[in-house]
């Protein structure tokens, strides 16, 4: 089945791309992103917050945001 994915975690992309039937959350973000952690990120499904384990379904729109961005400083620390 396909969905619409947006991943904005360095320099981005979005693209349609087929997924398997009955998938989570959870293991879509551990198929894409294999070597991070999901509480470092918004994961929105249908521009709305998912729960992990959550079904994705076709024509869906996944997003994934850093919440926080390396390197960059603290409102504090400047």
């Amino acid at each position: 089945m396909k969905v619409f994915y947006l991943n904005n975690d360095g320099g981005g992309f979005a693209d349609h791309i087929d997924i398997q039937e009955g998938l989570t959350v959870e293991h879509f973000f551990q198929e894409r992103m294999p070597d991070r952690r999901p509480e470092d990120y918004l994961i929105r499904v249908n521009r709305q917050p998912a729960a992990r384990d959550q079904r994705l379904q076709e024509g869906d729109r996944i997003s994934i945001t850093p919440t926080k961005i390396e390197g960059a400083l603290g409102a504090t620390q400047v």
